[in-house]
């Protein structure tokens, strides 16, 4: 008999050896950058063996990424860190004011992303204002992109009731609708060299409306997180000039409910190794900076995350 509880409390331990806890990181559209870089932290978590299995899931974005958590959908997400403070602020945005989600903790801030405009060269579009009657996709509804083309809007004193419609639909689906004419201009706040917008300047004339700091940081009281950001000529096809603009910021995201050893397994398997992690997408290559990752985050630290930057010597 006390074999068998011996052997018992063996497979027991076994079993417990073997336990694996299992994430899904939230992520946006399938042609943005938010997806592949999710689908690359996820591969590295996986092959580093550390009890955790990571998949990624195709979202709306930010808002979505942010509500998931919220309801236990999701355990991490990419999302915006104007968005991700609003959240947690209940503020700003129709998507939060007056309903904070206090269950939102940072991990890292990953790279600029950029409020690109784009408009078909035959819309007739060179401005801002030039958007007032046009057709414009201003974003999936729940994403980032839908809110940042509100403020930018309303910089320029218009609102998507001055545009001649407003069509809330995915990335995938307003370029659709721009190689087909039944779109003028496009909002969608993605990392540099989305391939979505590659895509559609190899098939139809594109301009990239510029933006003017000077307009949004007039309203940067109500909106802190905007800075200038310059699009290089050459970045799309047909596009040789430099275009001015504005950006935010890319950053991970996770629930206050992981606890503080998991989250520590995951940064450590994903940040470890930066020659690893970089190789996920040029952006990361270009603009990640593990020394500045947990400077200046809009929302509390998780405490696992903490944790890694404190032993990595980035956190005092």
């Amino acid at each position: 008999m006390q074999v068998k509880r011996m052997l018992l409390a063996g497979l027991a331990l076994m079993g417990l050896g073997f336990a694996q806890e299992f994430l899904t990181l939230g992520s946006g559209a399938t042609t943005g950058v938010y997806f592949p870089v999710a689908t690359g932290m996820a591969k590295l978590v996986n092959d580093a063996n550390v009890g955790i299995r990571a998949n990624a899931r195709s979202t709306g974005g930010s808002v979505a990424n942010i509500n998931a958590i919220a309801a236990g959908e999701f355990e991490m997400a990419l999302a915006q860190n104007d968005t991700a403070y609003y959240a947690f602020q209940g503020c700003c945005i129709p998507a939060f004011d007056g309903k904070p989600v206090k269950g939102i903790r940072a991990l890292a801030a990953l790279y600029p992303e950029v409020v690109h405009i784009v408009a078909r060269q035959d819309a007739g579009i060179r401005t801002v204002a030039d958007l007032k009657g046009k057709r414009v996709v201003v974003g999936d509804v729940g994403s980032g992109t839908e809110q940042n083309a509100r403020q930018i809007l309303e910089a320029y004193g218009l609102r998507f009731e001055d545009l001649g419609q407003a069509i809330r639909v995915s990335a995938t689906q307003g370029i659709q609708l721009m190689q087909d004419r039944r779109a003028d201009a496009l909002f969608y706040t993605v990392g540099l060299g989305a391939s979505a917008i590659q895509q559609l300047a190899l098939t139809t004339p594109i301009t990239l409306v510029a933006v003017d700091l000077g307009k949004v940081q007039a309203i940067a009281k109500k909106y802190p997180f905007y800075v200038g950001f310059n699009i290089p000529g050459g970045t799309y096809k047909g596009v040789d000039v430099t275009t001015p603009t504005v950006a935010v910021q890319a950053m991970l995201i996770a629930s206050e409910k992981l606890s503080p050893e998991t989250v520590y397994k995951f940064m450590k398997a994903v940040f470890a190794d930066q020659t690893a992690f970089k190789k996920i997408h040029p952006n990361l290559e270009r603009f990640f900076d593990l020394s500045r990752a947990a400077r200046g985050l809009p929302i509390p630290l998780h405490p696992g995350a903490e944790r890694f930057y404190k032993e990595i010597g980035v956190l005092k």
